[in-house]
């Protein structure tokens, strides 16, 4: 019989990339440089580093090179699986702020001589894996060169290339490690998958049941999204590098969770029947989140004690303004989909006392029953969808505010 790890990898790992994905924008034309709003903040904040760079690059655009901005789509497979190796083998399954530490400083992650023999009997060398992140530290965000039939790149515009890059580097550090977590963890919400499941499988049992027995279709609507996203989420914290006698004891808890949620859930067709549609559509929120909500508590608290364990063995000093909660909170809410469920769970309550009490007949039906039940769900996957445009968005107001700066102290 399969283990439950061999299971995990057949259906669950991540499958790696071929490919690595890139995107570019091109600079083909001098009197672009004149536009400056209208440039790439990349090219705007080296510019703004070294403002004689106008002319270097008016010159290369004349003498027919393009010049691009690349940028990663997704976290090139071999670094993630540095990544992913030097924090299950040395870092207690966290990614911060060790990562950051590297990228910014060349500080090394702490290694002990159990881990690294550990590490070794698997094949693994945790110090080649450092080497990796490092060579590929300058692939996540670049400006390069586009060589055209009138123009060839030369050993004096490779080292052009690679000056600029180093200045542009410490702008892009914090989107790195975003891109990495984020592509790191192993995202199982997505808002298409959530509204089919709603829709496919949990909507139509959920309205027969209602319609057999008036009351029923909603304890399962509020009941059976919050058991398929445990199941995802164990695999998900396997994946992650958690041992299934960590997760044993994180799930305890929630069986006396799940009974008290399934409770509530058949308190609200006699508060329907009460009148009282607001308090029924909350209670039915609340019982659709419980087991989610407290899954996602026990994850943040899963990390808090990995690095508990770090700052044990000295691995980590905490700077000022940062605690051990704090990095709990920034590791797990890195994750879109996990800062995701946190606000769908927040709002699920107040959604279904709204649509409870302003359409009563809704209450019966199990589609929107099944829509309610997911509602962290699907807040999650569109917080996914999300997350590129937001990095997007903090990328340009760094850059705008490192631009700024260079541009007040000449």
């Amino acid at each position: 019989m399969p283990s439950l790890d061999s299971m995990w990898k057949k259906f669950f790992a991540p499958k790696p990339s071929q490919l690595d994905r890139y995107k570019i924008k091109v600079i083909t034309a001098p009197a672009e440089l004149i536009a400056a709003e209208h440039l790439p903040f990349e090219i705007r904040y080296v510019l703004a580093v070294r403002p004689s760079r106008f002319e270097v690059f008016r010159e290369l655009l004349e003498r027919g090179f393009h010049i691009g901005v690349q940028s990663v789509e997704k976290t090139p497979e071999r670094v993630l699986q540095a990544v992913d190796r030097i924090s299950r083998e040395a870092q207690h399954n966290t990614i911060v702020p060790w990562l950051e530490r590297l990228l910014r400083d060349d500080e090394l992650p702490a290694f002990g001589e159990e881990e690294l023999r550990r590490a070794e009997d698997k094949g693994i060398n945790l110090y080649t894996e450092t080497n990796i992140i490092m060579a590929e530290r300058f692939e996540f965000r670049k400006i390069t060169l586009i060589e055209t039939d009138g123009a060839a790149a030369g050993e004096a515009e490779k080292a052009l290339l690679d000056e600029i890059n180093r200045d542009l580097y410490p702008l892009a550090i914090e989107a790195i490690v975003h891109r990495v977590i984020f592509d790191n963890a192993h995202t199982r919400t997505e808002v298409a998958q959530s509204i089919i499941k709603a829709l496919i499988l949990i909507g139509p049992i959920a309205h027969v049941l209602e319609h057999v027995l008036s009351g029923l279709g909603k304890v399962f609507a509020a009941s059976v999204d919050d058991l398929l996203s445990e199941v995802a989420e164990l695999f998900a914290l396997r994946g992650s590098g958690f041992t299934w006698r960590q997760l044993y004891k994180r799930s305890r808890i929630l069986i006396p969770v799940f009974i008290l949620a399934t409770y509530g859930a058949f308190q609200v067709q006699p508060l329907i029947e009460a009148g009282k549609t607001g308090w029924a559509g909350a209670v039915f929120g609340l019982s659709a989140v419980a087991l989610s909500l407290t899954t996602a508590l026990q994850s943040i608290g899963m990390y808090r004690n990995s690095y508990v364990k770090l700052a044990e063995t000295g691995k980590l000093k905490l700077q000022s303004g940062q605690s051990l909660t704090r990095l709990a909170l920034r590791q797990d809410f890195t994750n879109p989909a996990r800062l995701g469920l946190f606000v769908g769970a927040g709002c699920s309550p107040f959604v279904a006392a709204l649509v409870f009490f302003a359409w009563p007949n809704l209450a019966h039906n199990g589609w929107i029953l099944a829509m309610l039940g997911s509602t962290e769900s699907i807040v999650a996957g569109l917080t996914v969808i999300s997350a590129t445009r937001i990095e997007k968005l903090l990328f340009r107001y760094r850059a705008r505010q490192a631009i700024s700066k260079l541009v007040s102290r000449r």
